[in-house]
């Protein structure tokens, strides 16, 4: 009997997503311990500009998997997370985008926690959230880059901007995740009683 594809562990989408993540350790490596903003930002912006890559191969080479669903996301929501706090530490990002978006992360993360372990099942990734996503991952290092004297205004107003508007997308992509979750765990409600 043949496995379900979808239950494979070593895959090539799934080594870019745990590279990914991993990559996030040098990242905090460069900004907390080298004090080497720039090139902090640089590599945040490759663990960002790589974010498609895995879920674009998974497709192409159909190596779509669970564990893919699952560890694509995550490395998105760790590395964000982890630039905005590490950001913070360091002085460079400002403390409302951080508390927000945190916030949402910690609301999210709990809710597909338990979403998972009352219906065995995980979100699919919604377009806006993608959206968002890019957003914050373009954020984060125009902050990152506003704290060099060169331009620094420039980068720092980009951020604002652009994070402002990617977190105000992620509440909304937020709401809609909640109610499809709500809706969905009473569906599979209905069914253990009909049965």
């Amino acid at each position: 009997m043949d496995r379900d594809p979808r239950s494979r562990i070593l895959t090539i989408p799934n080594v870019i997503s745990l590279a990914r993540l991993l990559a996030v350790g040098w990242f905090l490596w460069l900004l907390l311990a080298e004090d080497r903003v720039v090139a902090a930002a640089i590599v945040f912006l490759v663990i960002g500009s790589t974010d498609w890559v895995d879920g674009t191969l998974a497709r192409a080479l159909n190596q779509e998997t669970e564990l893919g669903r699952l560890l694509d996301p995550i490395a998105d929501r760790v590395a964000l997370v982890a630039a905005v706090i590490g950001g913070t530490i360091a002085g460079i990002v400002p403390l409302t985008i951080t508390v927000l978006l945190v916030a949402r992360e910690v609301v999210m993360a709990l809710a597909a926690a338990w979403f998972l372990r009352r219906t065995g099942e995980t979100l699919h990734v919604r377009w806006l959230g993608k959206a968002a996503t890019f957003l914050l991952y373009g954020a984060v290092p125009s902050f990152y880059l506003g704290a060099m004297e060169v331009a620094g205004d420039l980068f720092t107003l980009l951020g604002w901007v652009a994070g402002t508007v990617g977190l105000a997308l992620y509440g909304w992509v937020a709401i809609g995740y909640l109610g499809e979750m709500r809706a969905r765990s009473r569906v599979d409600a209905s069914k253990e009683e009909a049965t």
